[in-house]
C-alpha cells in the first residue's frame, strides 16, 4: 500500500499495537546496552503499515511523550512530542496490562552499587509540565498506571535507591577526606526498619546530621512520589537537617537533586489517601 493513500488516515488499532510493541522491543535492548538500527525497524514498520519513515518516526516521539508523562523510561532519540491521537494511549494501556512489571523491569544489580561513586547533585526542577491537565484521556491513563504508586509499591526499586544513596553519601565524605565521617554512615531503613521518617543518616563535611529520605523512580525529573504523613512531620521537626533526595532516570544513569523544608516551598502536596476509623 502506497503510503499517499494513508496520507490523514488514523492508524488503526493494529498498527497501533505494531509501533507500541516495535518502541518497547527498542527500548528493552537500549536499556540493556544491545545494539539495534532503527532504520531497519523503521523500514519493516513501513512495510507492515504502509506508513512512510516520518510519519513512524513521528508515532515513536508521540509514545515517548505517553511514557514521559506515565513516568517510565523513554527512548533517547525519540524526543516527546504531544498531540497524539486518542488511540495510541489505548495501545499503550494495552501493552503495560500485558506486562506484570510495567517498565520498570531493568533495574541496575546491586553488586555494582557500591562501586559507582559519589552522586553528582543538581537543581530541583522549577517547572512542572503536566499534559494531563488538558487531556482528560491521558489523566485517566495516569490514573490507571499512577507512576507515584508504582514507584512506591516497587519495594526492589526503593531498595537498590536507598543502597545507592548510602554508597553515594559515603563516597562523598570519603571524597572530602572525611573518612571518620564517612564510617558513621548508616542505611537505617535497612537496619532499623521503616518508620525513622527517613531512610539514611549521613553527615556534612563539617560533621553535621543529614536525614535524607530517598525517593527513586525510573522515570524524569518531574515524575511524581509519595511522601508520607511520617515524613513530612519529621521534615518539620527537623529542617535544618531533613533532605527530599530524588532518584531519577533510575533505569540509566541515575541522576539527583534534594529538596529542603519547607517541602512546600517546592512541591504541591495534595491529599492522596484517608485515613479511616469507625464512629
Amino acid at each position: 500500500m502506497s503510503d499517499g493513500a494513508r496520507t490523514g488516515e488514523d492508524w488503526s488499532d493494529q498498527e497501533i499495537d505494531l509501533i507500541v510493541a516495535d518502541y518497547f522491543a527498542m527500548l528493552e535492548m537500549e536499556l540493556n546496552g544491545e545494539p539495534y538500527v532503527k532504520a531497519r525497524r523503521n523500514a519493516a514498520l513501513q512495510d507492515l503499515t504502509g506508513r512512510s519513515k516520518g510519519s513512524i518516526e513521528f508515532k515513536h516521539q508521540n509514545i515517548s511523550a505517553v511514557l514521559q508523562t506515565l513516568g517510565e523510561p523513554w527512548i533517547i532519540g525519540y524526543k516527546p512530542m504531544q498531540n497524539f491521537q486518542r488511540a495510541l494511549l489505548g495501545g499503550v494501556e494495552r501493552f503495560l496490562q500485558s506486562r506484570t512489571k510495567g517498565v520498570d523491569f531493568l533495574l541496575p544489580k546491586a553488586t555494582t552499587l557500591s562501586e559507582q561513586g559519589a552522586l553528582f547533585i543538581g537543581e530541583a526542577p522549577t517547572k512542572i509540565e503536566r499534559p494531563e491537565d488538558s487531556n482528560p484521556h491521558l489523566a485517566r491513563l495516569v490514573r490507571k498506571f499512577d507512576p507515584a504508586l508504582r514507584d512506591e509499591r516497587n519495594r526492589q526499586l526503593g531498595k537498590l535507591g536507598e543502597e545507592r544513596v548510602f554508597h553515594s553519601e559515603r563516597a562523598r565524605l570519603q571524597g572530602a577526606g572525611r573518612d571518620d565521617l564517612a564510617r558513621k554512615v548508616r542505611w537505617v531503613a535497612q537496619e532499623d526498619g521503616d518508620g525513622a521518617g527517613y531512610d539514611i543518616l549521613s553527615f556534612t563535611e563539617g560533621g553535621s546530621e543529614r536525614f535524607l529520605e530517598v525517593k527513586t523512580t525510573a522515570g524524569g525529573e518531574q515524575t511524581p512520589f509519595y511522601i508520607s504523613s511520617n515524613e513530612k512531620l519529621f521534615s518539620e521537626e527537623r529542617q535544618d537537617a531533613f533532605r527530599i533526595f530524588r532518584l531519577y532516570d533510575f533505569a540509566r544513569a541515575p541522576k539527583a537533586f534534594e529538596i529542603a523544608p519547607p517541602l512546600e516551598s517546592k512541591l504541591i502536596l495534595e491529599t492522596a489517601n484517608y485515613k479511616a476509623s469507625f464512629r
